[in-house]
This record gives C-alpha cells, structure tokens and sequence, in this order.
C-alpha cells in the first residue's frame, strides 16, 4: 500500500485540531494583507501572488479583500459590471419555476438571524442573478445546486458582481456540470477514485468492492461544497481555494476528505448502502486548512494529465479541462482597479462629450434647417440691440439646445 506523505503546514498561523488558524498574529495577518494589497495595485496586477494568497492558509481572510481579489481571480472589470436584470429576466424562461423552487428551499444558505424581509430581497437577486447568467448563455443548462454557488457570491460581493462572476465560472469552472445530461459531471466524478488508487490501494479495493461508486460526492462537487457545509466561513475559505486553483481541485479536494475518513470507511461493513451513507455526510470539524494543503500535494503528484491515460477517463473531453489554460492566460494582463477607473471614467467622458456635441449638432441643424424664424430674429435682434457680448451669451445658448433657447424668449 502506498502511503500518502501528509505535507506538514508552514507559515505563521497556528492551526488547531480542527485545521482553522488559530490567533494569527496581527503581524503575520497584516503582512498577508499587505502582500495581497501590492498584489493588487502592481500594473499589471500579480495574478500569481494573488492566487497563491487565496490558496494558502487563512485564505483572503475578509470579505472586503474578497471582493478586491475575487473578480481578479476571473478576469472581470469591477468598472464595467452587467445591469441589473429587469423584470423581463423572468418572462417565459423555461427554468423560471425550478430555479424559484431551489431558491425559496435555500433559507440555511443565508445568515442566522438575518431578517425575513432582507432575505426575501436577497432570494428575489438570487433568482434574476440565475435566470440573467443563463439567459446570457443559451448553450448553458440549469442544475440543481446551481444556486448554491450563486447564493454564495451574491452573500460576499452583491447583485452585479455575483452576475460577472456566475457568468464566468458557468462557462469555465463549472462548464463541464451545465450540459444538458450529467455524462460530463460524471466523467470529473471518475477522476476520484484513480486518485483514491494511487494514494492508498487498500482503501480503493474496499470501496470498489463496495460498489459505493462516486455519487457520495455529487453535491460537494457541482456546488464547491456550499449545499453541505453548514458553516458559511469555511466555504468562503473552499471558495478563495477554488477560484484560484483548477477545475478539478473540488475533486482533489474530495478525496482528501475520503483519505481523512480512511479507518471509518474501513471500519464500515463493506456494503453500498452503508459505506455510502458515512461518507455522503460530511463532518462539520474536518480540518480544512490541512486538507486544502493535501489536495494542492495530491494535484502535484498526480495531476489530471496523469490520470487522464487511465481507459475510464479517456472516453469524454472535458471543456473545463479544455479551456482552463486559456482562461489562465487570459488573467495575466489585467490592469489595477484605480487605472480601470480612470480609463472608465475618461471613455465615460469623451463618449459622453462625443455624444452631447453630436446631439447639439443634430439640434442645431434641425433648428436652422427648419427655418425657425422666431429664433433667428431673437438672436439677431440681441446681436444688434445689446452688442457683441449678449450676442455671445445669445450663441452659447444655442449651444444649448433649440429647446432651451426657446425658454430664454
């Protein structure tokens, strides 16, 4: 049996029984901020350290940094976010009822104690967020779980950034799960246990003879752990990890939870239903720190290029695969947040400058061409009687417009 080397964890966080970092020092998590904070105002924007500040311990610590590092970690101009879908968002969408259905069975995905009428606010967001993303992106299919990953966006970064975001992971990280039938979901399940396989033989021979299969590990996959982890910090803690990492990561996170768990499902009578049941239920108190750190190990070794040549693994192409070195390029080049603004604001002015002089011209020119005597005679009539200086006064309301002059006289 090959053992798996459990990386022992570095850094300046203590980390307790339960795998949370317990009392960071301020220094060590105000240097982490500070590290993350360059990261995000070099020009270009260092991707990589943001990437590796999302995955290593702790994470990005606060939703405020979240909201900074998540839309870099996809590629999205925080200056040029999607509306807000209107009403018509809703209007014959074949989805409509389901997605309403998930959304209103969704209360233990919201805060304790948040108040009912800011939660149903929140869930009406949740549902136009869904409908909007696959509105935009007629190729996509709706699944059930969907919405766990929407609710947790719109939770940490609000309506319009949940939108950009959801857009995004549904057409790269979560691609391979909105086909229109589950081969796709099935194929990421069944790079599982070939991981299982290279870890630890004897845990792999028991579940197969279980027959457990990978079904246990549907829900942890196709919404990144949020529909069963019942504390919301440790899926925001799952979520810096994956959003910086590979699509597959959930997967290689999944069996490093199976291989935490190794002398329960071994201790379990070798039965489906049984060895199913253990591990479909995920413990509250696992150590999330170490076993983010054990997944990066596990991707290291074994990464999906290598299990790919396995016979089971080679019969479907996965897009999210595909595409994901693309997509990782596509991230290397992004400007900080103060340049976007700025460029933001000076296209904002020069269009609307561009736009202002072409209406005032076209008004002008309607207003001339129309032979509006009236105006005519009242700017000659102020051109000879009050002299040069109203005549100015008199020209730049015509600048203005033929309507505004018009209210001069």
């Amino acid at each position: 049996m090959r053992k798996f080397k459990r990386k022992k964890l570095n850094g300046g966080a203590g980390v307790n029984e339960n795998g949370s970092v317990t009392r960071d020092t301020d220094c060590g998590r105000k240097q982490k901020l500070a590290v993350i904070h360059q990261a995000l105002i070099r020009d270009p924007v260092d991707i990589e350290t943001l990437r590796s500040s999302a995955a290593s311990k702790g994470g990005l610590l606060t939703d405020e940094m979240r909201r900074k590092v998540w839309p870099k970690l996809l590629n999205i101009n925080v200056y040029n976010l999607p509306y807000k879908p209107g009403r018509d968002v809703r209007e014959n969408h074949k989805d409509y009822n389901q997605v309403v259905l998930d959304v209103r069975r969704s209360m233990k995905r919201f805060p304790k104690g948040m108040p009912a009428a800011e939660r149903a606010v929140l869930q009406e967001q949740l549902i136009d967020i869904i409908l909007e993303v696959l509105k935009r992106n007629p190729q996509l299919h709706y699944y059930q779980g969907y919405h766990d990953v929407a609710v947790t966006l719109l939770l940490v970064v609000g309506e319009r950034m949940a939108i950009a975001m959801l857009d995004t992971l549904s057409n790269f990280h979560l691609r391979d799960f909105m086909d229109p039938t589950m081969d796709s979901t099935k194929h990421i399940l069944n790079y599982l246990m070939p991981i299982l396989q290279q870890v630890d033989v004897e845990l792999h021979d028991f579940m197969i003879r279980a027959e457990v299969g990978t079904i246990f590990a549907l829900s942890w996959l196709i919404t990144w752990y949020g529909h069963v982890l019942s504390e919301f910090k440790h899926t925001l803690r799952l979520y810096d990890f994956f959003l910086a990492s590979h699509p597959l990561m959930p997967i290689y996170l999944a069996a490093t939870i199976v291989l935490h768990r190794e002398k329960q499902v071994k201790q379990t009578e070798c039965d489906m239903a049984m060895v199913h049941h253990l591990l479909s239920h995920i413990p509250q108190d696992l150590p999330y720190e170490v076993l983010i750190s054990q997944a990066q190990e596990l991707f290291s070794q074994y990464p999906p290029s290598l299990l790919a040549k396995q016979a089971a693994l080679q019969s479907r192409k996965s897009l999210s695969i595909s595409t994901f070195q693309a997509f990782q390029l596509s991230t290397l080049h992004q400007r900080p947040d103060a340049v976007l603004q700025r460029l933001t604001r000076a296209q904002g002015s020069t269009t609307s400058r561009h736009g202002l002089e072409a209406a005032l011209s076209g008004d002008r020119s309607q207003l001339w061409q129309r032979g509006n005597r009236m105006v005519k005679m009242a700017v000659w009539g102020l051109s000879a009687t009050l002299g040069a200086a109203v005549f100015a006064v008199a020209q730049t309301a015509m600048d203005w417009g033929p309507d505004v002059l018009l209210q001069l006289f």
